[in-house]
């Protein structure tokens, strides 16, 4: 048995049909004080055109694949089911939004940071690399 997914009592459908006004109070702390500045600050010009562009995938007026470098955006409802690409610093990260990740941030799921992986020490790299022999 698959458990539905709610939202501090919500399902998603429900989560959908909600304004920004009534979702307030169901964020963290945090979201809650970006979103209420959204006229303001939080509301710049990458974000209104990003916000612009996803209600033109859901009118079927642009392709599903948007690509993106606001990594501060906050998931709301009607991004669920997009394909997103965000960037990290180097290349695009491609992840669908789920239900499960409204509240959070795009640049959650696009990680800037990958594990170092060290070869070998090469000649001169330290002083008893200078006594080993090369072949």
């Amino acid at each position: 048995m698959v458990r539905e997914f709610k939202f501090k009592g919500y399902t998603a459908d429900q989560l959908q049909s909600l304004s920004i006004e009534t979702l307030l109070p169901l964020m963290n702390a945090r979201q809650r004080r970006s979103l209420d500045k959204r006229v303001g600050k939080y509301m710049n010009d990458e974000k209104r055109k990003l916000r612009e562009e996803i209600r033109l995938v859901r009118e079927g007026k642009h392709n599903n694949k948007l690509k993106t470098h606001v990594r501060d955006m906050i998931i709301l409802p009607d991004m669920v089911g997009l394909n997103i690409a965000v960037h990290n610093g180097k290349e695009f990260f491609t992840f669908t939004i789920r239900p499960e990740m409204i509240g959070h941030y795009l640049g959650e799921y696009s990680i800037t940071n990958r594990r170092v992986q060290h070869g070998a020490p090469g000649v001169g790299a330290s002083r008893s690399s200078l006594y080993v022999p090369l072949k």
